[in-house]
């Protein structure tokens, strides 16, 4: 049975946020929302957690999972980036971007596409996931949440904990959440490359 956490969507209650880093830290899942919409995720280096993920979302080991990173430097300890990604980053992060990227040896390759070894990654604008991403003192891994034969990612918080109750550690609620995915800009071939069009604007790419 499923946790269920409100939280307040502005200044989120420290000892809520304690809470759900020490169940991420522990191995568990968390339903949390983000700018775009809501998104499954826990601690990086857990592997039964990208079982539970894959198995939720039934999808296969070529699905790129996505890090959640607090700050350009530290998508940089876990991508490789080179000046013109850098700048493209600079100027598009926070925000709903999720980015394609060469991972570095500091990812388990098990979070890697197996063929491609890249990653999502990306830095959401959104004050719960930026607490829970301080607490942590380290990326998220994530997944958007959405759920077999849905056209849309999840937004309501009480239909995932109706849902996904026995699925999930834990559900975090706070507010309103926009139904559109982020869009997706693949950068490893050093030309942005639409994956997914999804809220972010795509002018800041020239696509």
């Amino acid at each position: 049975m499923a946790q269920f956490f409100t939280l307040h969507a502005e200044q989120p209650q420290a000892r809520l946020i304690k809470q759900a880093a020490q169940i991420m830290r522990e191995g568990g899942l968390v339903a949390f929302p983000t700018d775009s919409a809501y998104a499954l995720g826990g601690h990086t280096g857990d592997n039964p957690l990208l079982t539970r993920i894959r198995r939720i979302r039934a999808v296969d080991e070529r699905h790129h999972f996505t890090l959640l990173c607090r700050d350009l430097s530290e998508i940089a300890t876990y991508a490789r980036v080179d000046n013109s990604q850098y700048r493209l980053l600079k100027a598009t992060t926070p925000g709903p971007y999720t980015f394609i990227l060469e991972g570095t040896k500091e990812l388990p390759r098990r979070v890697l596409h197996p063929k491609r070894k890249s990653i999502g990654l990306r830095i959401p604008d959104h004050p719960v996931v930026s607490a829970l991403l301080e607490e942590l003192g380290e990326p998220l891994l994530s997944s958007t949440l959405l759920l077999p034969g849905d056209e849309f990612p999840l937004t309501d918080p009480d239909e995932i904990r109706d849902r996904l109750e026995k699925e999930v550690d834990l559900v975090i609620e706070a507010g309103p959440c926009r139904g559109e995915a982020t869009t997706v800009i693949d950068l490893t071939s050093g030309i942005p490359v639409l994956v997914r069009e999804g809220r972010g604007s795509l002018a800041p790419f020239g696509l």
